[in-house]
């Protein structure tokens, strides 16, 4: 019973599944309404939540379930070493009021990798973005997603969407044709930061909408860096810029 429960959970686009100690503890502390955990080890939860979250007990509806080990295996694709697994509500969608929010806006347009937006949401959460939105087939909210981007998806609004999102936030899109991303750069406020794959790029009705096109600048011979690490970059720039 336990196994079809957390693999049908994977299949629930209204559900969550959370890999991992650090998954659950930022999606409690970031409001998840957090419906079942199990673990194989109560005394190694207890030990990792006195170590690392030690506000984490409270969070939970009940102390998390025992299984047996053989049971904990089959529970996802690749268990997670720290023992834990859970089932969490995916949050309402509120994309228009992140939309209408200061913070930035990071959208990432048919992203190859689900790894890769996790870690992109991770990096998006640190710096205090509003939304990050993906386009494509993946789905932001699949597992290997939220163990990447460990639980942080719950910081802020993470959807798919069709395409850029109306409105008049400024689009700054990342392209290799663009002018290079450097101090003294005036960056507009509230942007919508538009990233491609790092094979495809981005789409030419981004980059005809975008109010300025960038480049990261980089050593001769490198040809792209790694998505999450390029909107790191940008964010962290525009961080800087408004400072």
């Amino acid at each position: 019973m336990e196994i079809q429960r957390y693999r049908e959970a994977r299949r629930d686009r209204g559900l969550a599944v959370l890999e991992g100690f650090q998954p659950l503890k930022h999606a409690a502390r970031f409001g998840a309404d957090i419906l079942d955990v199990v673990t194989a080890d109560a005394q190694r939860f207890n030990a990792l939540v006195r170590a690392l979250a030690p506000d984490l007990a409270s969070m939970l509806p009940q102390p998390p379930r025992l299984v047996d080990a053989t049971t904990f295996s089959k529970l996802a694709p690749a268990p997670p070493r720290t023992g834990v697994i859970a089932i969490a509500r995916r949050p309402e969608n509120r994309l228009d009021a992140a939309l209408a929010a200061d913070a930035p806006i990071v959208f990432l347009e048919m992203p190859a990798r689900l790894e890769n937006i996790g870690t992109a949401v991770r990096v998006a959460a640190a710096a205090g973005t509003a939304a990050l939105l993906t386009t494509g087939t993946h789905d932001p909210w699949h597992p290997s997603a939220l163990r990447t981007g460990v639980g942080l998806h719950y910081a802020m609004q993470v959807a798919r969407v069709d395409g850029l999102p109306d409105g008049e936030r400024p689009v700054i899109a990342f392209d290799p044709d663009g002018e290079p991303l450097a101090p003294g750069v005036s960056l507009p406020s509230r942007p919508i930061l538009a990233f491609g794959s790092e094979r495809a790029g981005l789409g030419e009705a981004v980059l005809e909408r975008a109010a300025l096109v960038l480049r990261i600048p980089m050593r001769a011979g490198v040809s792209s860096l790694n998505l999450a690490t390029a909107v790191a970059i940008a964010l962290f720039a525009l961080s800087w810029t408004r400072a």
